[in-house]
């Protein structure tokens, strides 16, 4: 069931004066409010996380990676994660991670003696900040059920690893080079990166992650001990990527990162209009079906398709007579007889000298910056030419606009305006022989209080905008 924000609003307009009544200042009861405690939480915040993947050296003297010898070798990593959400957006992650790299190239078929190989077996702990990237780009109230969220971490902490060292032209002889103890100050690392999270359930996550560790240390390749000197002090970088399922620990339906606020406000809401769709609301009906009920429905007729106010009334916003859904000019009054358009007579004087109308016609309006005849005055010039071929005199078609734009501009624009009209007039059947147009740009205004156009409201800038008849 679609509904929108503006409910949520009627709804608070309906309630609030209530609840402010019920929690006066000088006596506010301790039922008024209620304190977030663990037990009034509606998400969890506590996770934990454990994935497997590959590991692979990104850059070292010896890599994983188009090695040596052309090929790339693929180790596995593990991880393992205590997780804290403490915003929908942000949270910390304690975690654990192992796994062991293989670098250089250790084939003895393709093994060449200048081509060391090696591999490194890790332990590492550390502390990542965890940002849902996903969660601050989405409007809270978006009712729909959020599946998919890409996160970014980054974080430190101590890296613990044995390095092996495979002897040249010896492939299965591979002796220990490097250990490194966690814990320690030449321990410290650094790793980003980001994951994929897919909600399955209502407390599993899947989620595909990639990492780059940086260990800041020359010896983690097992190509160089820490008593051997070199000048080449390259940090040796490690790549990787696991797969892993993130468990959220807890009573609740959702988790903080997955959680929507208003979900619950939509889910009341649609159980009260369940439960509003079985109870007869008027008591006599709605004959009109305009929304109000025929108790207290003031026009039991109402068009069908008429906008009406709180008693039942259809609309009227110019007061004119004609309401809204037969009005043609919405906000400038006019006779029923003219579609509720004002009328603009033209005047001629018969052979005896005395003045006759001859043509009633409104003002045709136009968009602004457009000289377009628009479809709704076809009739209008359709009785106008009527008028013209059984009157006898002629008539001068004026083109205006309204103040917005330059003089040379309006001018223009004033003349294609007077003289589509006369085109359209003469190829419905209007006598050619009778019709001139001229263009007065905006120095023929209707509302001349409209300089600049900004001191008047759209309708009178929109009426100055016209198309108009005299009598030559």
């Amino acid at each position: 069931m679609k509904r929108s924000i503006f409910t949520l609003v009627v709804m608070t307009g309906l309630f609030a004066p209530a609840c402010f009544n019920a929690q006066q200042k000088d006596s506010i009861s301790t039922e008024a409010y209620q304190p977030f405690t663990q037990d009034s939480k509606r998400f969890d915040d506590w996770a934990v996380s454990a994935g497997v993947g590959t590991a692979l050296i990104q850059t070292g003297n010896i890599t994983s990676i188009n090695n040596g010898a052309g090929k790339t070798l693929f180790g596995y990593s593990a991880y393992f994660s205590v997780d804290k959400a403490i915003t929908h957006a942000f949270g910390l992650k304690l975690q654990y991670d192992k796994g062991e790299t293989r670098q250089g190239f250790a084939s003895t078929k393709d093994h060449l003696d200048n081509v060391k190989a090696a591999r490194t077996q890790y332990d590492a702990i550390s502390l990542l900040a965890d940002v849902n990237i996903s969660n601050l780009l989405r409007r809270v109230d978006n009712k729909s059920n959020f599946r998919w969220a890409l996160h970014g971490y980054v974080g430190a902490g101590t890296l613990a690893y044995r390095a092996y060292l495979q002897e040249p032209g010896k492939p299965y002889n591979q002796s220990l080079a490097t250990e490194v103890k966690p814990f320690k100050l030449g321990s410290l690392f650094a790793q980003f990166g980001t994951g994929v999270k897919y909600r399955m359930a209502e407390s599993w996550d899947l989620e595909a992650r990639a990492m780059y560790v940086v260990t800041n240390d020359n010896t983690f390749d097992g190509a160089i001990n820490q008593y051997q000197h070199t000048t080449n002090k390259i940090s040796d970088n490690m790549l990787t990527a696991a797969l892993g399922v993130t468990y959220n620990i807890g009573k609740h339906q959702s988790h903080l990162f997955w959680h929507d606020p208003l979900q619950e406000i939509y889910y009341k809401l649609d159980v009260l209009a369940d439960k509003t769709d079985d109870v007869e609301v008027c008591k006599k009906g709605d004959a009109d079906n305009d929304g109000v009920c025929d108790d207290w429905d003031r026009q039991l007729d109402t068009p069908a398709g008429a906008r009406v106010d709180g008693s039942g009334v259809a609309l009227d916003a110019d007061l004119d007579g004609v309401i809204d859904l037969y009005d043609k000019c919405v906000t400038v009054p006019g006779p029923v007889e003219n579609n509720g358009c004002p009328i603009e007579s033209i005047k001629h004087n018969n052979n005896d000298g005395v003045s006759e109308t001859v043509l009633d016609l409104k003002g045709i309006e136009f968009n602004l910056n457009s000289d377009k005849i628009l479809s709704g005055n076809t009739p209008i010039l359709e009785n106008a030419i009527r008028t013209i071929n059984q009157s006898g005199g002629s008539y001068l078609i004026i083109g205006a606009t309204d103040t917005r734009g330059t003089d040379a501009y309006n001018q223009k624009l004033s003349e294609r305006r007077a003289g589509n009209v006369k085109n359209f007039l003469i190829k419905n059947g209007a006598n050619a022989g009778k019709l001139q147009s001229v263009g007065r740009g905006e120095k023929d205004l209707l509302y001349p209080e409209c300089e600049p156009a900004t001191k008047c409201p759209e309708w009178k800038n929109r009426a100055n905008r016209r198309v108009y008849f005299e009598a030559k």
